[in-house]
């Protein structure tokens, strides 16, 4: 195919349209609004870490004089000016947002006070709070022109203070917000009243005891905010430890350069400049004008206030129809296969499965990989226990999960100690699959046990990620997924599969040769359509494969949550592709491969997003689905997806964001999804 100018949505920009669709549910009427609240704070944490690591990428592109255009599509200079245009944008509505919903929160008798709205009563409770609460923890930089800048730590907010001197000079310092106090001080009620107080505007109430052995006329405080390159580099000294290496890295972060510079529009010039010159900031840097509170993303703790009214109603989790939480896991799913979608239903079942395993005396051993963890996880304890109950178990963990480093590498330290065999990924790959293989002595000799899922194994995110796990006793199956786990052993060999789809070695041209199925198919006037949930495509050879496929004639229907380079619906290029994108109360995170196959479906699911690091770079594994009770459940649930006409927005070349409206009867696809698993329940 000859490449048009507009064959692919440049990633960074369509990675910004994603926050957009965020940002619209802080901005949705129909949202709860302390769940706005939220929203705004998502918004503001996925703005960081894009700062931190895609900004960063870009900017390192530009620096070292390579242009960019043909990794970005675009000159990297272009790109950065855009995408820091496209922010202010976004920042500029989300401060319209923060508006109207602190106008509504008042029509409900909660009010977010400043320090110009403190009355004699708040002031006592304020000033206790102060001393008490904040002052002990308070961390305050002196500035001026003969001294060096402190190191001013990554995302962390501080307020920029000017003091005008009675002897006529200036003084200028800096307050530490710190992460460990919380942002939101709940003030006394009066009758039905809530007060709330933020900790920026409480620290400007109780400046003049801050800075009370200063002589000045006047004082005033602006938040900053500054963002650094979130790129770990590792060292190459041959007597660390690959654990000390990310560790050292992690520390580097906290110093590496600076990509974003955030500060209050209403700050002084003066100040500005100061702040600006001392820091370093240039115009390769985003310097973005904002608005009066920095890192929002605070507002995903944003206080209930005991207003569940004001919340989305939480659901309960289900259980599974025929898998029970009494009995005992291995005796149920060695009769047949069973899947688990979270949040709809418990995760408690993959805790079960491992807590089982761990006491059985016939297994043998547990092999399983960990991408995230729950900082406080029952899957780590279960393995321990499993440890110390005599088994060998072997666990691969990625130290080099992005922003949740530490806490792997802390987790990984206390399984070492506990005697678990600790493996630490493959060079040059990320370990992203995930997948659990458990051996079992039984009559018979030993019999394998496993379940294969979609997301990481985290009791936290596993309350609003949806993810699917399948649980099986499949000996084929769970015989390629045991390969992978040899290859991490002898990762110089290149095992073959029968069944499962592994990345970085076959994904690419396995999913081509479905790919091309439905190509001939539909040459031979037989039925053939493609449907497809990720979190994100961009991979270029997988996008011209799926327009090879639309020229074809091959109907596709893809659900995207995320980062979306296809365009559809360009004549002689993608229209025969639908795109929609889903955000709502929780982070649609499954993925979902489906073939016609003239009719015999095959279904997988799958750790790997359609993104070239997942096809190339990082060890991932695609399951197929064998059995059809459960091969009908995740059609149902892609045409439930397919359906929603609520939070469903479509994907095109305008990048608009549409919400798909146009349809009756309403369709809300999470919504439908619980009343889905609840009727399977009782049928």
């Amino acid at each position: 195919m000859t490449k048009e100018k507009n064959s692919y949505i440049n990633r960074e920009l369509s990675w910004l349209q994603f926050n957009e669709r965020v940002l619209q549910e802080a901005a949705d009427d129909s949202v709860p609004l302390i769940e706005r609240f939220r929203f705004l704070g998502i918004f503001s944490n996925n703005l960081d870490e894009f700062f931190k690591v895609r900004y960063a990428t870009v900017k390192r592109i530009d620096e070292a004089g390579k242009g960019g255009k043909s990794e970005l599509g675009i000159k990297a200079a272009e790109l950065l000016d855009i995408i820091t245009q496209e922010v202010i944008k976004q920042q500029n509505y989300s401060l319209d947002i923060l508006s109207n919903i602190k106008n509504k929160l008042e029509e409900e008798n909660i009010f977010i006070i400043d320090e110009n709205e403190v009355d004699d009563e708040q002031h006592d409770f304020i000033k206790n709070y102060f001393i008490d609460q904040v002052s002990p923890a308070l961390v305050t930089i002196i500035l001026n022109d003969s001294v060096k800048l402190p190191h001013l730590k990554d995302s962390a907010a501080y307020l920029a203070v000017k003091m005008e001197l009675t002897s006529n000079e200036k003084q200028f310092a800096l307050i530490e917000i710190a992460k460990s106090m919380d942002r939101f001080v709940v003030l006394p009620n009066k009758g039905d009243r809530s007060y709330i107080m933020i900790l920026d505007d409480l620290l400007r109430y109780c400046l003049d005891d801050i800075f009370n052995i200063f002589s000045y006329n006047s004082i005033s405080a602006n938040m900053i905010k500054i963002t650094r390159d979130g790129e770990l580099d590792f060292d190459s000294d041959l007597s660390k430890s690959f654990i000390e290496k990310i560790s050292d890295s992690v520390k580097d972060r906290q110093i590496g350069e600076p990509v974003r510079f955030v500060y209050d529009q209403t700050i002084d010039d003066e100040t500005l400049e100061f702040l600006m010159s001392k820091m370093g900031i240039d115009n390769k840097d985003s310097v973005i004008p904002g608005g009066r509170y920095h890192n929002r993303r605070d507002y995903m703790d944003f206080p209930s206030l005991g207003r569940r009214d004001l919340l989305y109603k939480k659901i309960k989790p289900l259980q599974i129809k025929g898998l029970s939480l009494e009995n005992s896991i291995f005796t149920t799913i060695a009769q047949k296969d069973y899947l688990l979608h979270t949040p709809y239903q418990t995760f408690a079942y993959v805790v079960k499965f491992l807590r089982e395993a761990a006491l059985d005396p016939k297994v043998n051993s547990i092999k399983i990989t960990i991408y995230r963890l729950a900082q406080i996880s029952h899957i780590a304890s279960s393995l321990m226990n499993a440890a110390k109950n005599g088994k060998k178990v072997t666990v691969v963990i990625e130290l080099r999960a992005r922003f949740d480093e530490q806490a792997n590498i802390d987790y990984a330290e206390q399984m070492q100690d506990e005697g678990i065999d600790m493996l630490f990924g493959v060079t040059g790959l990320k370990v992203h699959s995930k997948i659990c293989v458990i051996e079992r002595e039984e009559d018979n000799g030993v019999k394998r046990y496993g379940f294969i899922s979609t997301g990481n194994f985290n009791e936290s995110t596993a309350k609003i990620y949806t993810d699917f796990t399948l649980f099986t006793a499949n000996q084929k199956i769970l015989k390629d997924v045991n390969k992978v786990f040899d290859f991490f052993h002898t990762n110089y060999r290149i095992n073959r599969y029968k069944h499962i789809i592994t990345s970085p070695h076959y994904s690419k041209s396995k999913l081509f040769a479905l790919i091309d199925t439905e190509i001939e198919n539909v040459k031979l006037g037989k039925p053939a359509y493609i449907k497809l949930k990720l979190n994100s495509i961009s991979s270029y050879k997988m996008i011209d494969k799926l327009y090879e496929a639309s020229r074809a004639g091959v109907k596709i229907q893809m659900i995207v949550r995320g980062i979306c380079c296809l365009i559809p619906g360009i004549q002689g290029m993608s229209e025969n592709i639908e795109v929609i994108s889903i955000i709502d109360k929780f982070l649609e995170h499954t993925r979902l491969y489906v073939f016609c196959n003239n009719d015999e479906p095959k279904v997988y699911i799958s750790s790997a997003d359609w993104m070239t690091r997942n096809i190339e770079h990082r060890v991932e594994v695609s399951c197929p689905i064998y059995q059809e009770d459960i091969k009908q459940e995740l059609l149902d649930i892609f045409d439930i997806c397919w359906r929603d006409n609520v939070k469903a927005r479509i994907i095109d070349e305008s990048q608009s964001n549409d919400y798909r409206r146009n349809e009756k009867p309403k369709t809300r696809a999470q919504f439908a999804l619980y009343d889905y698993f609840e009727k399977k329940l009782t049928t």
